[in-house]
């Protein structure tokens, strides 16, 4: 039978489902037909194979060819399907051995020459393969990709030719050596560093307390106090990735046509999208789904500067995707899943005008600027913090400051270690069953905090939210139990329900 397959993976969201790629040659008038649901850039495949296989020395048989790519209910799109059917169709018409195939799954896009091109989005199939020990065949051009997974049966082909010569075994394709020695994780950045700022001792405190427990976090202060310039050093307070947290953020941005640096591999991802972004931007979707600003920020921090100035229903959109870790975009097809696991930094003014304190912005006007942002997205921020005006005589009579981004990434890691020892996750992702088991409040205190939480008409979310915020501070001064002066500690950044409350307090 003049029949062939050839294993290949399909892009779906940040999986890759297998594909075969059925070739069958019969008697007829020559054509070339091409079914599976293909999209139009699976279409044009036909012409560059055809033009491939010519010009790459090898005779494009002419012959009714029938190529089916199964199963035929996924959507195939992109050129990545261009090197499994020139392989099919020369297998077919005997010009390469069928055996040869066997365990082999292909990938890549071809030129007209025969050339194998580079493709968006591998690092999903790699994965795969290297779970299934597969050996996988991609292009040269994929090679970073490949090293960042170190799979060592991912080979790399540059020409159609090439691959010919090793399928017939008269020649070896290169591929990569075993090991991750040349992935480091960069050092603190100095550039970056907390000593910068001037004052703000509670704002660093904060923050720090916030990075300890991966906490959300609102600043909130006039233009020029260091909003911008605090959320950008957060960063070199986390921790770098374990290897299993870095491969999924790598897989987001292969899925996003993004590529990661190897000296980046293990960094956390700090996204600061504008604030004329559209909610499919920010959360993800599209004609060919994929990962919006939430994901790409996975394991990272997503800054939201002048967040006031975002869209009200787009900043609603991430409220879903801050309590579940996910975001899931439905379409007729399928269903894609993309992990949205981030840290959210927000920074505004406290008023339109940009001072609470001038006197151009009256109550109501004030009002209805805070009131673009719902009850509910702010109900999702753990600390609101409030980043004031230094006061007259600080910018020229202070000191350097000599408490560095690495000192206080020291105290992070070693609070963030007694979280996972404690509770396996941080207190960010504690439940309320595991804070009653796990944190270590009297009654008492518990009581204190319920009064104070009723008294600022807060929401029983933010009494869940307050008590692990306690909980973090606890653990940065490494106490077991969380003492009455950590909820007071806690019910101290809440700078935007004080804000409220007098403005209230004005009508």
């Amino acid at each position: 039978m003049a029949i062939a397959c050839v294993a290949t993976r399909a892009n779906k969201g940040v999986d890759a489902p297998p594909v075969t790629v059925e070739v069958h040659l019969s008697n007829g008038l020559p054509a070339f037909n091409l079914v599976g649901l293909p999209e139009t850039s699976v279409k044009e495949a036909k012409e560059r194979v055809r033009s491939a296989i010519i010009n790459a020395g090898f005779k494009f048989p002419m012959r009714r060819i029938t190529v089916n790519l199964a199963p035929a209910d996924l959507p195939k799109q992109g050129g990545r399907y261009d090197l499994p059917i020139a392989i099919g169709i020369l297998a077919a018409s005997k010009q390469i051995p069928k055996n040869a195939l066997k365990d082999h799954e292909f990938v890549g896009e071809l030129a007209l020459s025969g050339h194998i091109r580079h493709c968006h989005g591998l690092l999903p199939v790699i994965v795969e393969a290297r779970k299934l020990g597969t050996r996988l065949v991609i292009p040269l051009d994929n090679r970073a990709d490949a090293e960042l997974v170190g799979f060592n049966k991912v080979f790399f082909a540059t020409h159609l030719q090439g691959l010919s010569e090793y399928l017939h075994g008269q020649a070896r394709l290169p591929g990569i050596e075993p090991g991750l020695e040349w992935i480091e994780a960069e050092d603190i950045d100095t550039h970056l560093c907390f000593s910068d700022v001037i004052g703000q001792y509670q704002a660093k405190l904060g923050l720090e307390i916030a990075a300890a427990g991966n906490h959300n976090v609102l600043l909130l202060g006039p233009p020029g106090t260091g909003k911008s310039m605090l959320a950008s050093r957060l960063m070199q307070l986390l921790p770098p990735l374990s290897y299993d947290e870095a491969l999924e953020v790598a897989t987001l941005h292969s899925v996003a046509g993004q590529s990661i640096e190897p000296k980046s591999f293990y960094k956390r991802p700090f996204r600061n999208p504008h604030h004329t972004s559209s909610a499919v931007s920010l959360v993800g979707g599209g004609t060919h789904p994929k990962p919006g600003e939430i994901s790409l920020a996975h394991r990272g921090v997503l800054f939201l500067d002048e967040v006031v100035e975002f869209p009200r229903k787009v900043l609603d959109c991430l409220r879903e995707p801050m309590e579940s870790g996910e975001v899931v975009i439905s379409r007729a097809a399928a269903k894609l899943k993309f992990l949205s696991r981030f840290q959210l930094i927000a920074a505004m003014n406290p008023s339109p005008c940009g001072d609470i304190d001038n006197a151009r912005a009256t109550p109501d006007q004030i009002q209805r600027y805070l009131s673009r942002l719902s009850g509910p997205f702010l109900d999702r921020f753990d600390l609101t913090i409030e980043v004031p005006r230094l006061p007259p005589g600080a910018l020229t009579k202070s000191e350097p400051s000599t408490e560095t981004s690495a000192s206080i990434a020291r105290r992070v890691k070693m609070a963030r270690e007694s979280q996972l020892a404690r509770a396996g996750v941080l207190n960010s992702d504690l439940t309320g069953k595991q804070l009653k088991q796990l944190g270590q409040f009297k009654q008492v205190d518990l009581l204190f905090l319920e009064m104070s939480v009723n008294k600022l008409g807060l929401s029983v979310r933010s009494y869940h939210r307050l008590q692990r915020v306690a909980r973090t501070i606890a653990d940065l001064q490494q106490s077991v139990a969380v003492e009455r002066r950590h909820i007071a500690q806690a019910l101290g950044y809440r700078a935007m329900d004080r804000l409220l409350n007098n403005l209230k307090a004005q009508y």
